[in-house]
Formats: C-alpha cells, sequence, structure tokens
C-alpha cells in the first residue's frame, strides 16, 4: 500500500484506499509520476509525487 499525509486531518503515513498511478505534467513540460487515492476516515482525495525513474 501507499502512504501519503492528509491536508485536511493533518495524519501523516496514512494508507490510500483505491491507490492508482497517474501521469502528471512537471515544471518544463516534463512528465512525472504520481499516486492518487482517498482517505479512509474522511474521504479527502490524496495526492503523492513519485520520484524520478533512474
Amino acid at each position: 500500500m501507499t502512504t501519503a499525509y492528509c491536508v485536511k486531518c493533518k495524519e501523516k503515513d496514512v494508507e490510500m484506499k483505491d491507490a492508482k498511478e497517474v501521469p502528471f505534467k512537471r515544471k518544463g513540460g516534463k512528465m512525472g509520476k504520481a499516486m492518487t487515492g482517498i482517505h479512509e476516515k474522511c474521504g479527502t482525495k490524496m495526492f503523492r509525487i513519485m520520484g524520478a525513474a533512474k
């Protein structure tokens, strides 16, 4: 499971429900990867930027 920070609840290392990888645009038009999911307690959409592939 992927963990993230919930901005609404201010909880750290919360597991995301229905986590999936999505592409997004970075600075300079480059593409990046991120994980998005839902916080089970409050229902807030969570977003975590993943590191660059090496």
